[in-house]
């Protein structure tokens, strides 16, 4: 592995938690300052263009998040190559399954 790689899987990571920590930011301040005042309220503001696009930002971010940290841990920890392609390739259809479940709930409940 180049060192160039390991830079771009380092300035993901932190580009990735950036836009975490300003989607979590963001909900948990428009639920301090304008809570919803029933569900039809909370669904409104849940089903609004805006959110649907900035979860599924979330979702995005939040597997790549764990796809570059999962990634290092099993690169810097598996030496045997089978058992780190296996633990790799276990990893991806995990995080996969997740993102697909987690758009499921998104769209389901759009």
């Amino acid at each position: 592995m180049s060192g160039l790689s390991g830079q771009r899987a380092w300035l993901l990571q932190r580009l990735t938690a950036v836009l975490m920590v300003l989607y979590v930011v963001y909900v948990g301040q428009h639920f301090l300052l304008c809570p919803p005042t029933d569900f039809a309220a909370w669904q409104a503001w849940w089903r609004s263009g805006f959110m649907a696009l900035s979860s599924t930002l979330f979702l995005l971010a939040l597997i790549l998040h764990a796809w570059v940290g999962g990634r290092d841990i099993i690169l810097d920890y598996v030496h045997p190559l089978g058992v780190r392609v296996a633990m790799l390739c276990g990893l991806w259809a995990f995080l996969i399954f997740c993102a697909l479940w987690a758009l499921r709930i998104l769209l389901v409940n759009a």
